[in-house]
Order: C-alpha cells, then structure tokens, then sequence
C-alpha cells in the first residue's frame, strides 16, 4: 500500500524531478526552508496553539500571549541559513508580517466561539490500494448551522480566484474523511484564510464532485507508481526549490 499526501502529489505534478529526489532518492537539501515556510510554520503553531487553549484548557490567550508565543517559535526555528528569494525584503520584514496576520486574525475571530472540534486533526482517506494521509488545521462544527467547516491557514501573498479554490484538491480529500467519519449527508464547508489580505474564501463539493476527485486522484497516483522517467519541470516555483542547485536545469554546479 503507498501512502501518499497531498504535498507528495502536487510534487510530482510540479516537477518530477523534485520528486525523484525527495522522495525517492530521499536526499537532503543543503538549505532546507525558505523564509515563506519558516514563517508559515511560526504562524501555524502559534494558531495551533491558540486553539488548544481555547478547546482543551478552556481560555483564551490574550493577543499579547499569541504574540510571544510566536516570536519563540520564530527564534526557536530561525537561522541565518535560511533562504530569503525576494530581494526586497529581509528576514525582518517576514517576521512582522507574521506580527501583522496574528493581530488581523484574533482582532477579526474573537472571541473564538466557532464551534472548534480539533487542531491538526489528522485524516486518512483509502484509495484503492494506498492511503493518503493529511492533517487539518482546524476542524469546526459551526453552533449556528451543524455543518462541518475545515479550516487552512495561508500566508503567502497572493490571493487566488474562487474558481481555482472550487477546484482545490487538498481540503476537498479531507473532506471525503470527514464525511467517511461522520456520515455521507452532513455538510462540509471548506475554508482558507488568506492572513495576508485579511480574508476567508469557501467551497463546497457535492458527493458526486467528491466521487470524481476520488476516481482522479487514484490515477494520478498510479501514474506515479508507474513513472519511468522523472524529468526536469521550469516554473516560478523554481526559485523558491530546495534541489535548485543540484537541478540540472539551471546547471549551478556544473
């Protein structure tokens, strides 16, 4: 059985190569994480956080606290290793837009009393003979309508179409888990939180949408356990890759 999760999937459709070499090869990049993703794991363990407060001890942190928890995880996690690609900005500036999106965020949700069930929840949906495997930010039951809403946290700066969010695999996969949990009938609202804009945009799939992305996601997963070759795939994701210096596509270490 392949287990397999969403960021494994959208490796490979971004670039095989990458996924020879993470996944297969397995091999260790010399610089691991960009600033984006140091900032994006400081501002997702501080709402982690937030959120086990509130759901297991039963209070609610005060913005200050947030706010120091963050910049902990920020200096627990930081070295001067990491790549910056924007040459606009330093490592200080991302670290006060993480300051801006904690402060936008609890002044836009308080007083958090949105029905929060879980924190990381972690999902598994069976596909065939393979598993894929996932953690949700937030699972809510919304007191007001019962219906079941995932939540995701986004720091990056642009803010996508609604039709490409309709169209979005992540959320969508765990949401066939949920209903798998708690019956093919209930309601799943899929969220994201742009914090960079300050912003929420929703979906919803039918089970009949939901059965399709089944049915599409197992042939991609067969077409990666049938690939041969693993080529090379330039994008404007390229500058922000870890493998960029040993990728034969920009030939850096000839």
């Amino acid at each position: 059985m392949g287990r397999y999760s969403h960021s494994k999937l959208s490796t490979f459709e971004q670039c095989p190569y990458k996924f020879k070499l993470r996944y297969i090869e397995k091999i260790i990049p010399e610089i691991e994480k960009s600033i984006e993703m140091h900032l994006g794991n400081a501002i997702h363990e501080a709402l982690e956080w937030l959120y086990l407060e509130i759901v297991q001890a039963k209070q609610t942190p005060t913005l200050d606290e947030l706010i120091m928890f963050y910049i902990n995880r920020w200096q627990d996690g930081y070295n001067e290793d990491i790549l910056v690609v924007k040459n606009h900005l330093n490592a200080k500036d991302y670290f006060n837009m993480g300051i801006k999106f904690l402060i936008d965020y609890y002044t836009e949700h308080q007083p958090f009393k949105d029905g929060t069930l879980e924190v990381e929840k972690e999902i598994h949906v069976t596909l065939g003979k393979h598993k894929i495997i996932g953690y949700i930010d937030r699972l809510v039951r919304n007191p007001l309508t019962g219906e079941f809403e995932i939540h995701d946290y986004k720091t990056g700066g642009t803010l996508p179409t609604q039709e490409k969010m309709d169209q979005d695999r992540q959320l969508a996969l765990y949401s066939i888990a949920i209903k798998e949990l708690f019956g093919e009938e209930k309601n799943v609202c899929l969220v994201w939180h742009y914090l960079a804009h300050n912003e929420k945009l929703c979906s919803r799939r039918t089970n009949e949408e939901l059965a399709k992305l089944k049915k599409e996601t197992l042939e991609l997963i067969e077409k990666i356990e049938n690939a041969k070759e693993f080529p090379t795939k330039r994008s404007g994701l390229c500058d922000w890759c870890e493998y960029k210096n040993i990728c034969p596509a920009f030939n850096l270490n000839p």
